[in-house]
């Protein structure tokens, strides 16, 4: 095994590559030899299994397996490829994880199939965000690739025409991917040492609070995150509060529970709401867009929505007005989620509206729905959250105010402390 030490004396930046050597050798070399061309170094890490290699690498399957708590023969005898490819996965992910707390490299990209991709998606998650992240995948963007494993910071480039062997097609998609990693570990700027706060939103023409709250939280000596919650954007903002990465959450837009509960594929999941508490971080929360339904705008529209009042946000994106019977269902999805929290919560129940569409005048207002969510979740709820009713719509300047009190008393009582998280 290659001793790796030294890190502040490397002159470029250095790329761990990852990739089964016994079957893309040619590929992987390709793209190292890609990087070594424009100055950077590689660490190369085989993660195969049933072949042998041609040539060294820097980490060999046997160090993998190794790593992840098996040996290279338990592999080669498991039961099927998938367990064989777990064993390996675990050992990639915690071995590139040890490195890069060494020092080792300052970036990461791996290349492969489906059994490859399976793998990268570990090692990739086991990264800190700000660590550039690169899968070079036969199956990039496919619906075979679940969210949930996707890094906050991850980026995927499709392998066209390289399931076996190099060529012309294949080279263009590889030598790109091998420049844009080592570009991104010379440019990447690292997250600061502040204080972070998370947030979450839609764009400002739904929900306008970020406007008014992001200079007021900066001020205190804040960083603001602000978290776009159409599925992806509430799965990276659910693993950071998970982890431990917010000093205080400002979760504001929770229509993707509403989409989970209703089907939607736009889904943050089924631990959407979760995250902060798992981890003890102080949260405010409050159902921006509630009341709405996001659903992929280029699909035909489900059969059960037909009758309903539809909102074509653009051509990705089409929202469903929800009746009242489905806003107190939303309800309830809230209740549950925060029930027995044990994280300082206090939920804002704007009771003017939740979104840009629903209050007096605009096309969306439904003022007997807003009226069944507001007093399911009030005539409902059990601590030890915190409530409090809002005789004011969330875009308004009352509601941002509001917020910065119940934040401002966290602050002054020690519950949110400036100190760096984790």
């Amino acid at each position: 095994m290659m001793g790796v030490k030294g890190a502040a004396m490397r002159k470029d930046k250095t790329i761990l590559i990852v990739g089964t050597y016994d079957t893309k050798c040619d590929e992987l070399q390709y793209m190292a030899e890609c990087i070594r061309g424009q100055g950077g170094q590689v660490i190369s890490m085989d993660v195969s299994v049933l072949g042998d290699t041609d040539g060294s690498t820097d980490f060999s399957n046997t160090d993998v397996a190794a790593a992840g708590g098996s040996s290279i023969a338990a592999a080669r005898t498991s039961p099927d490829e998938n367990t064989a490819m777990q064993t390996m996965a675990r050992g990639a992910a915690a071995l590139a994880k040890q490195l890069y707390g060494t020092g080792a490299f300052d970036g990461v990209i791996t290349l492969g199939g489906s059994m490859g991709t399976d793998l990268a998606l570990d090692v990739c998650q086991a990264l800190p965000l700000g660590v550039p992240k690169y899968i070079v995948s036969t199956v990039a963007f496919s619906p075979l690739i679940p969210p949930e494993r996707l890094a906050a910071d991850v980026q995927m480039i499709l392998w066209a025409g390289g399931l076996y062997g190099l060529n012309s097609i294949c080279k263009a998609s590889l030598s790109q991917a091998a420049g844009a990693v080592l570009g991104a570990a010379r440019a990447v700027e690292k997250p600061q040492v502040t204080p972070l706060i998370g947030m979450t939103s839609l764009g400002k023409s739904a929900l306008s609070y970020m406007v008014p709250l992001k200079p007021e939280l900066e001020a205190r000596g804040f960083e603001v995150a602000v978290f776009h919650a159409t599925g992806m954007g509430g799965r990276a903002f659910e693993s950071l509060a998970a982890q431990g990465a917010f000093a205080c959450v400002f979760d504001f837009c929770t229509q993707e529970l509403g989409n989970h509960e209703h089907g939607s594929s736009l889904s943050a999941g089924a631990d959407r709401l979760t995250g902060a508490a798992r981890a003890g971080t102080p949260q405010l929360v409050a159902p921006g867009c509630y009341d709405l339904v996001d659903l992929v705008g280029w699909q035909p529209l489900p059969d059960i929505w037909r009758d309903r009042t539809v909102h074509a946000h653009n051509r990705l994106l089409t929202s469903v007005v929800l009746n009242a019977e489905e806003r107190r269902q939303v309800a309830r999805a809230h209740l549950r989620q925060l029930s027995g929290v044990a994280s300082p919560t206090t939920f804002i129940l704007p009771r003017g509206g939740c979104g840009a569409w629903d209050r007096p005048g605009a096309d969306l207002h439904d003022p007997n729905g807003l009226a069944a969510f507001c007093d399911t979740l009030r005539d409902e709820w059990q601590g030890p959250a915190r409530l409090i009713e809002l005789d004011a719509h969330i875009n308004d300047a009352a509601f941002a105010d509001e917020a910065l009190a119940v934040f401002d008393g966290w602050l002054a009582d020690g519950t949110v402390v400036r100190d760096l998280i984790g």
